[in-house]
């Protein structure tokens, strides 16, 4: 269902394609910010298509929000817990319910990038009407389709908080720096995505290659083991932003250790560049969408 008629659309969006937007434009964060804010409303119709259609047609609905990574938390869960007996080792008498909480926040945290990779290559090329018919900013479709991924992590962030209560450690009010830590991770995919999406228009095959990226991102952001595993030369995976907010979320959130600053303004200084470069990107190949499609 579409929230919006073709002709509602032509008022409110007011932007100039003719001018081409200088570099600093381009790269400029405040321009991000303000070019979101402007069409806020627009995402949000956009975001609350993308979470119905999702799961349209299907008997249990929005059910699978909690299914689906239940179930591959008990995949991994069985391969890396009960048959590798691995364990992260940072609490004393870790146990196999303790290392699958660990081993799902990471998990949950990872599947949103993963899916901007998985869908980003081809969100615009699967939507012609938009950029040939319509005065329409791009953007949001990526933006819309992030929005879908965030409401299904906070169902699994939910369902960590919960579970943290029947922990070795318990729930303490560290839990409140799990919206902190969520953020530069959506600020990422965010930014990866909208770079995929333009290029996608161009390059058809980069839908193929992301498949084996996320693979490889998946086991180079120590979702599966412990930080302290990556010794020389392995140890320059830990300038990976993602294996950061995934190793902090454990440490600080479910472990109840102190949040290293350092490390957290690491992960915002890295996920702020990616998301303008992606902006940018996108906003400069944008002008060329409607001769190729």
């Amino acid at each position: 269902m579409l929230f919006f008629s073709p002709s509602d659309q032509a008022e409110p969006v007011n932007v100039k394609y003719s001018q081409a937007p200088s570099l600093a434009t381009l790269i400029n964060p405040w321009r991000v910010v303000t070019n979101v804010w402007q069409h806020r409303e627009l995402a949000w119709q956009f975001t609350r298509r993308e979470i119905q259609l999702r799961h349209k047609g299907s008997r249990l609905g929005a059910v699978w929000a909690l299914v689906t990574p239940l179930s591959m938390l008990t995949l991994y869960f069985f391969v890396f817990g009960l048959i590798y007996k691995m364990r992260f080792g940072v609490i004393a008498n870790e146990t196999h319910y303790d290392f699958a909480l660990a081993l799902f926040l990471g998990l949950s945290l990872f599947h949103v990038f993963s899916e901007a990779l998985g869908w980003a290559p081809a969100v615009i090329t699967s939507n012609p009407n938009f950029v040939k018919k319509v005065v329409f900013p791009l953007e949001i479709l990526p933006l819309a389709k992030l929005g879908d991924s965030a409401f299904h992590l906070m169902v699994s962030l939910a369902l960590i908080v919960v579970g943290s209560v029947f922990s070795s450690p318990g729930l303490t009010v560290n839990v409140l720096w799990l919206p902190v830590l969520v953020l530069p991770m959506l600020m990422l995919g965010l930014g990866v995505a909208w770079a995929l999406a333009a290029i996608g228009v161009f390059f058809r095959d980069i839908s193929q290659m992301t498949a084996f990226v996320t693979t490889a991102t998946l086991f180079s952001s120590a979702i599966f083991f412990p930080t302290s595993r990556l010794t020389p030369p392995w140890d320059i995976l830990r300038y990976n932003p993602i294996l950061q907010i995934v190793d902090l979320a454990r440490h600080v959130v479910l472990w109840h250790e102190p949040m290293s600053w350092t490390r957290l303004g690491y992960v915002y200084g890295v996920a702020l560049i990616v998301v303008m470069v992606g902006h940018a990107l996108f906003a400069l190949l944008r002008r060329s969408f409607a001769e190729v499609i």
